[in-house]
């Protein structure tokens, strides 16, 4: 059964980086592209960033310059480094898998997301 559980979330003012990480299990990771998703109260979920088994990424407009996502095979994790946050990037953060092509690719479940929260 897949298990993905995020981390480092938290509450910072705009201006500021926090940086999320992600370990996947129960699944072959190494050959899953990832992405990172959010959720704002009210909106739906959405992609944000992602990146392939190689390494290449690709991001919304929105954290584009912003966000950097990265992966590391050998511990099956993925982190979101969100540098010059915004107000508007408040949200749950979660990862899942992804299409190469900016897709919604998520596996059946969902971790429990970590909230992020940038104060104005």
């Amino acid at each position: 059964q897949v298990q993905l559980v995020e981390s480092g979330g938290g509450l910072v003012q705009a201006g500021g980086s926090l940086r999320l990480s992600c370990v996947l299990s129960g699944t072959i990771f190494s050959i899953n592209a990832m992405g990172w998703y959010r959720q704002a109260p009210g909106r739906q979920r959405e992609l944000v960033a992602t990146i392939s088994s190689a390494g290449s990424t690709n991001y919304a407009d929105s954290v584009k310059g912003r966000f950097t996502i990265s992966r590391d095979n050998a511990k099956n994790t993925v982190h979101l480094q969100m540098n010059g946050l915004k107000p508007e990037d408040t949200a749950v953060y979660y990862c899942n898998r992804a299409r190469l092509d900016f897709r919604p690719w998520p596996f059946g479940s969902w971790g429990q997301g970590t909230q992020v929260t940038v104060s104005s």
